[in-house]
Parts: structure tokens; C-alpha cells; sequence
């Protein structure tokens, strides 16, 4: 019996010398992970700025609010330039700004500002507008949306057709 357990231990030792003594063994390695975020704008818009029902025998001015507004990736810079509208002759007419009646030749001038006080136009910092928002350098991006103001102003007493007068005013967002 003796002789019999010995020779099982023999097998049993050699084939543990032949599989390198079944030793458990690890190997660790580093996976990297990486990627890159451009600086970019999503979910641009603009409400429009509607002075309801304007008397131009009424002796005041007429003012109203409108808003653009713009999401971006966390700092990334940009700025808001307006376009002077459909009705101003050219899109960098800003002293011209007017709605119209459909396509008749009834106008009614209008203008659009940056600042509640309304006497900064707003533009695209050329061609005779006052100034772009920012007025100087660039606004910079906290990854929520943020709305912008921009104050119209009808003058007191322009003479007027009566009639539903609109007018397009392009929004353009540039970023970097």
C-alpha cells in the first residue's frame, strides 16, 4: 500500500513540475482614455421684438423687448452681430432699419439697441452701427444657455400708413 500512495505521489509531483508548479500569476497594464471637445454653440434663437399697436399721433415713443439667445460649450468665446433687416436697402444700413407693409411702400422706421437706455445700435460693429455685442472684446461661454435683450424703440410721431408692418432681422452668432 505503501509502494501504491508513493507512486501516486510521484505522478501527482512530476505533473506539477511539468505545468511550472500551477502557480497563479497576474500581469497588470494602463488603458488610457481621451478625447477632445471643440468649442461649439448649440440651441441658437431670438424672439421677436413686437411693439403691438403703435399711434404715431400719439406724441411718444414706443418701445419693446426682444431676446437671443445661445448655448455653448463652457469657454468657448463668441459675439452677436445683428444685420440692419429685409427693409433697410442693405443689410449694413443700420440708420435705415424699417418694417413694411407687405410689398406696398409703406414703411415705419424702427431701431434696435443693445442697452435699456436705447442709444447704442445694435449691429455689427461696421458699416455705421454703433456697436456688436459685446461692444468690445467677446462674450465667454458657461455651457448653460443665456438670453440677450434687445430693446426697439418706434420715435414719437412718425407719420405711418395703417397696416400690419414687420421686418427680418438676421441674428448672427460667431464663435471661437
Amino acid at each position: 500500500m505503501k509502494c501504491i500512495v508513493s507512486k501516486r505521489l510521484l505522478v501527482a509531483a512530476s505533473l506539477w513540475a511539468l505545468t511550472g508548479g500551477a502557480q497563479a500569476a497576474t500581469a497588470t497594464a494602463s488603458m488610457g482614455a481621451q478625447t477632445t471637445v471643440s468649442n461649439s454653440c448649440v440651441n441658437v434663437g431670438a424672439s421677436a421684438v413686437s411693439f403691438g399697436t403703435y399711434n404715431p399721433n400719439g406724441g411718444s415713443v414706443s418701445n419693446a423687448t426682444g431676446s437671443v439667445s445661445i448655448t455653448c460649450v463652457s469657454g468657448t468665446t463668441y459675439t452677436i452681430s445683428l444685420d440692419a433687416g429685409l427693409n433697410a436697402g442693405s443689410a449694413t444700413a443700420y440708420a435705415n432699419r424699417r418694417m413694411r407693409i407687405g410689398a406696398t411702400s409703406y414703411y415705419l422706421a424702427y431701431q434696435l439697441y443693445i442697452d435699456s437706455g436705447r442709444t447704442q445700435i445694435w449691429g455689427d460693429g461696421a458699416n455705421a452701427s454703433s456697436v456688436k455685442n459685446p461692444s468690445s472684446g467677446v462674450f465667454t461661454a458657461t455651457g448653460s444657455a443665456i438670453n440677450y435683450t434687445a430693446y426697439g424703440q418706434i420715435a414719437a410721431s412718425v407719420s405711418a400708413a395703417s397696416g400690419s408692418y414687420t421686418d427680418t432681422v438676421t441674428v448672427t452668432f460667431t464663435w471661437s
